[in-house]
């Protein structure tokens, strides 16, 4: 006797196609095509990114620098108390200083990118 095994599968792909599609734009070269709303986003946003790294290297070290020297002042204090103030006076000075580097970096940057960016913008306004 043989059961009736009438089923049904359904299987949806869209999210696998999808995946497959990111995947395979990632290795096909740059058209002259590319969006020049998305090439002005990108450009703006690459302003920031040099300027933004630097300054959170300089408020990583500048905490350690201030650290250390805490330590120094309260651990050894017969020893390093004079060497533990200017570490962290040290590490303070670079933590101040990282949002007045991140300024300058980001307008020489932006600076840099002007001329770029103005023509995308121009261009885009044109389309309009």
């Amino acid at each position: 006797m043989e059961e009736n095994r009438d089923t049904f599968q359904y299987t949806y792909s869209a999210k696998r196609r999808e995946e497959i599609r990111e995947i395979r734009e990632k290795y096909l070269p740059r058209q002259e095509s590319e969006d020049k709303m998305e090439q002005l986003r990108r450009l703006d946003r690459s302003t920031t990114k040099k300027g933004t790294a630097v300054s959170v290297a300089m408020g990583v070290v500048g905490c350690l620098l201030m650290g250390v020297g805490m330590c120094c002042t309260m651990v050894w204090m017969d020893s390093l108390f004079v060497p533990g103030i200017i570490i962290g006076l040290l590490g303070i000075a670079a933590i101040v200083a990282a949002y007045p580097v991140f300024n300058w970096i980001t307008k020489r940057e932006r600076a840099r990118m002007a001329p770029r960016i103005l023509e995308l913008t121009e261009e885009l306004e044109k389309n309009e």
